[in-house]
This record gives C-alpha cells, sequence and structure tokens, in this order.
C-alpha cells in the first residue's frame, strides 16, 4: 500500500528528491552506460565524474598477475553512475559526504574503493577511485593524493553490497532492499529503518568478520547505538536478532562490528516512491528495473517533480509603453523583437547617461541578472553539472549572451572558483584549506580555522553558524 505523509513531506525526502533530480543526470547515465558496455571502464568512470587513481602495471607489479585480474573483473563490472547514485549524502543540499572513503572491494592486502574530496574541495562533486593498503594504509601502486581520511569507513561500506555499483549484480537491490524478512524487531523504529531485513544483513556482517554469530551495533544518531545479538537454535534455522542482555563498556561497543548504513536504512528511491513523491521510470535504469522485478509500481499519479530540463517561454511578453512586445533569442542573443535596433541602441546609450530604461530592456537586465530559472542553475552547479547549468543559461539568454552583475554571475564564478580549490587539493598543492593555518608554532592544537579576513565566506558561514550539517539519510 502506498504511505502519504499526512501532514508534510520530511525534509529527508525533499532532500532526496532534488537529489535524484539533478545529482546524476540523464546524460551522465547515457554516457556512462555506453562506455561500460563497449568494455571502456576508465571512460565510464570519467562520464560519472570520477578520477581513477589507479596504475595497473604498478599494480601488478606490486600484488601479481591474479590480483590484477580480479580487479580488473570489478572495474568491468562497475557502474559509476549507478555507486554515485547510492552513495551517502548530507542535508540540506544533498551534496555528496566530504572527506569520506567507502570500500567496494576487497582482495588479499587491499581494499578497491571510492573517495570523497573534503567538504572545501567539493565542487564538481567529483570522487575519486584507487587502492587502499590494509597493511599501512597507504595506496600502493596508485596515484597518491592527500586525503584526510584515506582508511574505508566502517559506517559506510559498499563491499557487502556489490548491488548498489555492480552492474552485473544490480538486480539483487529486489532482495535486498525491498523484499526484506520479518523476523524479530528487537527495537522500536520508523518506517525509514529497514529493520526486517537486520538479520539478515547482519548474518553477512558477521561471516565476513569471521564469525557465524555475535554482537553487532547500529548506529542510530549521533551519541546513539543499538547493541544487538544475532541468535539461531542451529544453522538449519532463520537468524534473528535480540537486544543484547548485559550492557557492555563503551570500549567494547566502539569494537564491535556496525551494520553499514546501506543496511540499517530504506532504499531512499523505495521511500520516494512509497511517498508518492517520484515515479519508477523516474530512477536510475537499473534501480528501475529491479524495483519492477518485484513489482513495485508507485503511484500513476505521482506527485513528482517535472523533468529537469528547463522549458522557457519563447518569446516572452512585456508591457512597453502601452503595447505587448516580445522579448526573444535572435541569433544567440535576448533581445526585443519589436524595436528597431537602432532605436534600442539609442535607448542603451541614454541608460548608459543614468536615463530610464525602456520595460523591454528593464525585462532583459533582469532576466540576465536573475533569472526565474536560477534555482535550477544553482542545484545543477551544487551538484557538479555545469555542462546542465550552462545549458539552461544558454536556453535563457542564448549562446552569445553576457552576463551582467548579479545572482545569476555570482552562483558562475563562485562555481569556477570553487573548481580551481578542487584541483589544488587534487593535484597536492593544498592538502587542507587555505583558510584552515590556524596553528601558530609547534605548540598549537586546535586545527579550527579562525575566522578573519582570510577564511573564504563560505567557511566563515559554515564556522560561525550553531547549526552542523547532519546527514540526509542517516540521522
Amino acid at each position: 500500500m502506498t504511505a502519504h505523509f499526512a501532514n508534510s513531506i520530511p525534509t529527508r525526502l525533499l532532500m532526496w528528491q532534488r537529489v535524484r533530480e539533478y545529482a546524476v543526470p540523464l546524460s551522465m547515465i547515457e554516457t556512462a552506460t555506453a562506455r561500460r558496455a563497449a568494455g571502456d571502464w576508465a571512460g565510464a568512470c570519467a562520464a560519472a565524474r570520477i578520477d581513477v587513481d589507479l596504475d595497473l602495471r604498478a599494480v601488478r607489479h606490486r600484488y601479481g598477475s591474479s590480483f590484477v585480474t580480479s580487479l580488473r573483473g570489478d572495474l568491468r563490472r562497475l557502474a559509476p553512475d549507478l555507486l554515485r547514485w547510492h552513495m551517502p549524502r548530507i542535508a540540506p543540499d544533498g551534496r555528496l559526504r566530504p572527506g569520506l572513503t567507502v570500500a567496494l572491494a576487497r582482495y588479499a592486502g587491499a581494499q578497491l574503493v571510492v573517495r570523497t574530496p573534503p567538504a572545501w574541495a567539493d565542487a564538481g562533486q567529483r570522487m575519486t577511485l584507487g587502492l587502499w593498503e590494509e597493511s599501512g594504509g597507504g595506496d600502493g601502486g596508485t596515484g597518491h593524493h592527500p586525503h584526510p581520511h584515506p582508511h574505508p569507513d566502517r559506517r559506510f561500506r559498499l563491499d557487502l553490497h556489490r548491488h548498489l555499483w555492480d552492474a552485473g549484480r544490480s538486480g539483487e537491490l529486489a532482495r535486498r532492499c525491498v523484499a526484506v524478512g520479518v523476523g524479530e524487531r528487537g527495537v522500536d523504529l520508523d518506517s525509514s529503518w529497514a529493520v526486517g531485513g537486520w538479520a539478515a544483513e547482519a548474518e553477512l556482517l558477521l561471516r565476513a568478520e569471521g564469525r557465524s554469530r555475535g554482537a553487532f551495533a547500529v548506529r542510530l544518531g549521533t551519541r546513539e547505538r543499538a547493541v544487538l545479538e544475532l541468535v539461531a537454535p542451529d544453522d538449519s534455522h532463520v537468524p534473528s536478532f535480540r537486544p543484547l542482555l548485559e550492557a557492555l563498556p563503551p570500549q567494547e561497543v566502539a569494537a564491535l562490528p556496525v551494520l553499514p548504513d546501506a543496511a540499517a536504512r530504506t532504499l531512499p528511491d523505495l521511500e520516494l516512491i512509497r511517498g508518492g513523491l517520484v515515479k519508477v521510470d523516474e530512477l536510475h535504469p537499473l534501480v528501475a528495473d529491479a524495483l519492477r522485478a518485484c513489482g513495485v509500481e508507485g503511484r500513476p499519479d505521482s506527485g513528482a517533480m517535472p523533468d529537469s530540463t528547463v522549458v522557457t517561454s519563447d518569446p516572452h511578453r512585456v508591457e512597453c509603453r502601452g503595447e505587448v512586445h516580445r522579448i526573444a533569442l535572435r541569433d544567440g542573443v535576448l533581445t526585443a523583437v519589436d524595436h528597431d535596433p537602432a532605436q534600442l541602441h539609442r535607448e542603451e546609450l541614454l541608460v548608459a547617461l543614468g536615463g530610464p530604461p525602456l520595460p523591454c530592456l528593464r525585462a532583459i537586465d533582469s532576466v540576465h541578472r536573475n533569472p526565474e530559472a536560477l534555482p535550477a542553475v544553482r542545484e545543477r552547479l551544487r551538484h557538479g553539472d555545469v555542462v546542465g547549468a550552462l545549458a539552461v543559461v544558454e536556453g535563457l539568454l542564448g549562446s552569445a549572451a553576457v552576463l551582467r552583475d548579479g545572482p545569476l554571475r555570482e552562483e558562475l564564478e563562485t562555481a569556477a572558483v570553487r573548481r580551481i580549490e578542487q584541483g589544488l587539493f587534487r593535484s597536492g598543492l593544498v592538502p587542507v584549506h587555505p583558510g584552515a593555518d590556524c596553528a601558530e608554532g609547534q605548540g598549537a592544537t586546535s586545527r579550527r580555522p579562525r575566522l578573519d579576513r582570510r577564511v573564504p565566506p563560505v567557511l566563515r558561514s559554515k564556522r560561525s553558524s550553531r547549526a552542523r550539517p547532519r546527514s540526509g539519510q542517516f540521522a
């Protein structure tokens, strides 16, 4: 039965609705899929804005041919656009969770990982694919660049959830995320938690840790953990879980295996469909096929957001000197078509001298500075879709338009500056934020950036705000 929100749509789902519309555009999915189908896994990663820090020759020299054979097989099955679709994100914008290292596959002595940059260098929302050595924590055989958290995160791991990045196993999503068992719940949580599947997922987790039964932890909040125990009469019975009978010291709780958030939480796409916020056809094709296979279709009258392509009216209608005039794109420029070019030139000179502009010219100037589609441009820039953002701008102003001072130009200039910061981070020239040099002398212990005039406005607003960013999917 489809769930309906009686009062209002949860903020978390509104965030995921925007993510599904802007974070992984259809053009990215189509290009990455075509290159993957042709066997070009590196080209598929490039289409999905994933930088590859892997030198297979160096990896072969370090680990051997059998290692490279397994690694190359996983790289060919990797659907980078599907990986981006399922990556953890943070509220309120739904951008990639910064400074994160996520394990995708484990081998003898190393792990295939994907990393997200720190928040100050996340322009373009690019990710990095590389290897992490289990022995020393380095990136043997790869082009290493500095990262704030190179160790794979225990909470965010996808090596036990290959269906979230492996194109050949994407059909398992129906069994892992939808057809979860009922079992003994043991805890009382809302529907955003996939409690019914915890027992089966905990069994996979403990087996990966070399155990068949035992205690595990589930992160419910910043300072809240549920300590549970996986039990079963024998191997022929379906396992279930229950709260641990005896309380453990905090040190032992911290050492317990942690149920990955991909297993602890309900799939966001499933919540969006049940809430009537998206249709199955609007999801990633691999996700949509898996959900259809288990009978998930959603509401036919879904209240989902319209197609991400911004449609503008051409021509615009403006009341000018008692008449309705048209403003439309002509020769790549937004112009007042009902005025003579010579008249427009004289009026522009008059405006430059301080005279009042024509209503048509005033409307054109307003569209250049603060167009109606500015929110759509901002969303695309936040998620790194520069091509899509520029396509919207060209559709509004024309390909030969010269931007004027205003919110639109500020957004594009800020995006360009932040791309430079991201490039400096990738090259290793600036491993930390330029404004975070608060340590003066060797005795300094604080790493909080000083709020002086050198600190960029974006970082200043974050550090001076009382509110801390929270995860959209994970509390």
